[in-house]
């Protein structure tokens, strides 16, 4: 009668939901569908495995679909920017200072963004309505972008562009968490770097591909941007549209446990200025392995912001040995370096496939120590390549560590924020991808005016080191599920296995 009635004596209410979720494993295992030898849930997972119960891989697949929208956008940005700027009339120490708008717009886009996606409930649910409005205004962004006629603008719209993506991408990863257990998230953030490296492949080889086989014109037009770069981002905006609009019809959220008080609370806290001191209290009270997770973040998207703002032009002109942007072999260039970002976006597709089994076995610090170590030898050994092709090993490289930097941080922060604060705190979390991007964008003009001689290949070399550095890093972060997994108090990915 006591447990009927909901009064308890201390401990109760836990043993009864223990009890449960035992007999619910038991039967499952009765039947087959859950291995005999997977640890029973604890105390502190029971709650969490009865109120989100195991996914599908297709409902995570089509929970994470949206990915490869956002990537189409990403991919094309990253692959072409730089060049871009070139066509209109940059020189090397002014691109890193061109790329600033766009991490500024995300240090402050994110974390509103976040903590409005936590605080929100509609038809639409909590999340999507903010991947909606990310993706038609990234769409619309995408289609201008090429038609830039002068630098300023095309500054200009990368600010706005990045600000749109991370409208739709932030609440991306808050979704995960919100609708898998424990042990699916790796899954489920591996299911989304499966997809960050398919929409990169395509929107990496794209103006390739439409030069090479549709035959489009690469040459420089009278505009300053060649006819197959500007149909690239045509493409790319109607597959961000399209792909985020499959995930908003496919995937439906959880609505808040008690509508009324979610409702009052987030009366109780509306405003701007209530807003901005939650999400400085949150800075203020973040997690210890968030704080050890940050330093692993900057090392690792310095690396990253190396690569993208110097390999295409190192290529170009190192590689292929274009004098300048007029050059056919500059074109060229530019157009194998996108080849070789599709090379490790390929490869992030593909290795995201292993990523939880080998989560699994060696721990998420282990597997994610491995495959930054790999990503730093891949950037490290551009320096000594001079054949195009093999260039597309070096790529390897960083594609096995592409797609542990988009799923590992994410899977261990999940575990160790607070109920009700997802949104915010990995809003917060993309500080230490823009504020390394900050940094490259204001210091390393200078670096490479004065100490690298304008050499992209030494910047690129750069990128290796950090590399190197954030996979040093990852070994002193405090991953809960893996101290839980060890201890046998919290469930392993076996029960995945059957999803």
């Amino acid at each position: 009668m006591v447990l009927l009635t909901g009064a308890s004596t201390p401990g109760t209410g836990t043993s009864l939901i223990l009890f449960v979720s035992r007999c619910t494993i038991a039967s499952r295992v009765a039947y087959g569908e859950v291995p005999r030898q997977e640890k029973l849930p604890a105390d502190n997972s029971a709650r969490e495995f009865m109120d989100k119960p195991p996914r599908t891989f297709w409902q995570i697949w089509n929970m994470s679909f949206g990915f490869l929208g956002i990537q189409f956008g990403w991919g094309l940005q990253m692959a072409n920017m730089s060049a871009i700027y070139e066509y209109l009339g940059a020189r090397a120490d002014q691109i890193p200072i061109l790329w600033l708008a766009a991490p500024l717009t995300g240090l402050i886009v994110q974390p509103i963004i976040g903590h409005a996606s936590d605080r929100t409930w509609g038809s639409l649910g909590r999340r999507r309505p903010y991947f909606l409005a990310g993706a038609i205004l990234s769409s619309m962004a995408l289609i201008l972008m090429p038609r830039s006629s002068a630098l300023w603008m095309a500054a200009g719209l990368l600010w706005i562009l990045d600000a749109c993506i991370n409208i739709s991408m932030e609440p991306f990863r808050a979704f995960v968490a919100d609708l898998l257990p424990e042990f699916q998230r790796t899954r489920g953030f591996a299911m989304q770097s499966l997809f960050i490296g398919l929409g990169a492949v395509i929107a990496s080889v794209l103006p390739y591909l439409l030069t090479n086989v549709f035959h489009v014109a690469g040459t420089t037009s009278a505009r300053g941007i060649p006819l197959n770069v500007r149909l690239s981002f045509y493409i790319g905006a109607a597959a961000f549209l399209g792909a985020v609009l499959w995930t908003i019809l496919t995937t439906k959220e959880y609505p808040p446990e008690n509508l009324a008080e979610f409702q009052e609370e987030k009366s109780s806290h509306a405003g701007l200025g209530s807003s901005a001191r939650e999400i400085i209290v949150s800075i203020r009270e973040m997690p210890r392995t968030m704080q050890q997770l940050a330093w692993v973040q900057i090392c690792t998207w310095l690396a990253l912001f190396c690569m993208w703002l110097y390999f295409p032009v190192a290529v170009a002109r190192h590689v292929f040995g274009a004098a300048d942007t007029s050059s056919p072999l500059y074109s060229a260039g530019v157009e194998w370096a996108g080849v070789c970002f599709g090379m490790y976006s390929l490869v992030c597709f593909g290795f995201s496939f292993f990523l939880p089994a080998l989560s699994q076995r060696y721990g998420r610090k282990a597997t994610h120590s491995f495959c930054l170590l790999c990503g730093g030898a891949g950037l490290l050994s551009v320096a000594v390549i001079h054949n195009k092709f093999v260039l597309l090993f070096s790529m390897a490289g960083v594609g096995i560590a592409w797609a542990s930097t988009l799923s590992m941080p994410y899977a261990i922060l999940a575990g160790s924020l607070p109920h009700g604060k997802t949104g915010v705190y990995m809003g917060i979390f993309n500080f230490f991808i823009v504020i390394p991007e900050i940094t490259a964008s204001l210091g390393f003009g200078s670096v490479m005016g004065h100490l690298l001689n304008n050499n992209r290949i030494a910047a690129v070399v750069v990128g290796g080191i950090f590399f190197i550095l954030a996979a040093l890093l990852t070994q002193r972060v405090e991953d809960l599920y893996d101290l839980g997994q060890t201890n046998g108090s919290l469930p392993g990915n076996a029960m995945a296995e059957k999803y």
